[in-house]
């Protein structure tokens, strides 16, 4: 590893920063109505509170440290330095220049572009610089493995990326009736001998969540399924994923948040300020439940409040099933906590530690196969059917891509905003959304 003689590595540890609102809230004479289970169900801490409460701080310390210290032993082991040595580099922010960098071992030298292409070119032995053959990234992870085993012999992997929502979903949602045909399509499929679920969600909603469970379940009787973890599989994301023969993750995966919660707004005091009433009619005492001009009443806070220890109650009961646990040791390691993958291993949220490579090879040994090929679901549309699904506009992704491009890393914020436009119903979701920068 090179670093420009004017450049520099930053290491200074993982911090995790929670914006609250409530005071904002305050201001604006606007209530959330929460209804909850779990005391690390924290998704809804920043409405109502002006801190982390004690149980948020615990879990978000516990996973944070994980990561830090997952990432301290794979530096350690690569750069030969001592885990003490990089906290103590990483707490005096000690890589104060390129040269630090390399006395402290973090890289092997100091080289401008031109010098690196000099090298790449002689290790490659190409006749000038001009002449060496890049690859960009984005193609070079698209061209895999060669293709070479019995297709009538398939293991196939399915993708689960982004919140989990009722019906159709987007490039940036699991949408239940689209990843319920995906598993329904390979559970039928004689050639597909097993399945790869490739989880990367932080949960979402709670009755779209179920009906891909059941399909997940009804796959498993079938033939194998093995869950391959992403950077986060919690809430809903587990619960797609509980009832799988094996789950895979990796050290620094997100993963349980076994909790439910709904949110209800109260913008009466709002009206108030702005001078805006409101006047209803209705055929009976809670037809406009759920209604923004007004308080939640008891009745109606029971009522939701038993559904959420309902869905609670089922969702538990489903991981004790899938895990071969009890409810109640579920519900020790549930209450919305959030793990890391090697914490949830420890736990038994997981059963081994590793990658989608790791997933596909135990795929193959539990359908005893030796002889496969790999098929990726689902299946990219290519050629004139893409070309006029563009053209009449029923392509969704095209119009994600462009704005893809034009807002470049500001995009992840245009998806958040999107996908809280889709956020009904009780959910089952993590608490915030989790980059690690």
């Amino acid at each position: 590893m090179y670093v420009n003689p004017q450049g520099g590595v930053e290491f200074k540890g993982l911090s995790a920063e929670l914006i609250f609102i409530k005071g904002t809230l305050e201001k604006l004479g606007v209530e959330p109505q929460i209804i909850r289970h779990g005391k690390f169900k924290s998704a809804i801490e920043p409405l109502i509170n002006d801190k982390m409460s004690e149980s948020n701080r615990l879990q978000t310390r516990t996973y944070i440290s994980a990561l830090w210290n997952k990432m301290l032993d794979g530096i350690s082991k690569s750069r030969k330095i001592t885990t003490a040595e990089l906290q103590t580099i990483a707490d005096g922010l000690l890589l104060v220049d390129s040269k630090a960098a390399v006395d402290r071992k973090f890289v092997d030298g100091v080289k401008y572009r031109d010098e690196v292409l000099d090298m790449l070119k002689d290790k490659t032995g190409a006749e000038s610089v001009k002449k060496i053959e890049f690859v960009t990234l984005n193609n070079y992870v698209k061209v895999g493995k060669p293709d070479v085993g019995d297709r009538n012999k398939k293991v196939a992997v399915i993708f689960a990326e982004g919140s989990i929502v009722d019906g159709k979903g987007d490039d940036s949602s699991i949408g239940s009736a689209t990843l319920s045909r995906h598993l329904r399509n390979a559970r039928l499929d004689d050639k597909i001998k097993a399945v790869v679920l490739r989880v990367n969600s932080p949960g979402g909603s709670a009755l779209a969540s179920d009906v891909i469970w059941r399909e997940v379940l009804l796959l498993k009787k079938a033939k194998p399924v093995i869950v391959s973890m992403g950077d986060v599989a919690a809430s809903g994301g587990y619960y797609i994923a509980c009832a799988a023969d094996t789950i895979v993750a990796q050290p620094n995966t997100i993963t349980g948040s076994i909790g439910v919660f709904g949110v209800l707004w109260n913008a009466k005091g709002l009206t108030d300020k702005l001078g805006v009433s409101v006047d209803t009619v209705k055929t009976g005492a809670m037809a406009d439940l759920g209604t923004a001009s007004r308080a939640m009443t008891e009745p109606e806070r029971k009522y939701i409040q038993n559904q959420i220890e309902m869905i609670y109650d089922v969702f538990i009961g489903k991981v004790a099933d899938g895990r071969r646990m009890t409810k109640a040791d579920v519900d020790s390691i549930g209450q919305g906590r959030v793990w890391s993958g090697i914490d949830a291993k420890r736990i038994g949220l997981v059963d081994v530690l590793g990658g989608m490579d790791v997933a596909i090879a135990i795929a193959a040994k539990k359908a005893k196969l030796d002889d496969y090929s790999v098929v990726f679901l689902p299946r990219t549309e290519k050629g004139i059917t893409k070309l006029l699904k563009d053209l009449s506009g029923e392509d969704d992704d095209k119009v994600s891509k462009i704005m893809m491009h034009e807002l470049g890393p500001d995009y992840r914020y245009y998806q958040y905003l999107r996908n809280a436009r889709q956020i009904k119903g009780i959910q089952a979701r993590m608490p915030y959304q989790i980059e690690i920068n």
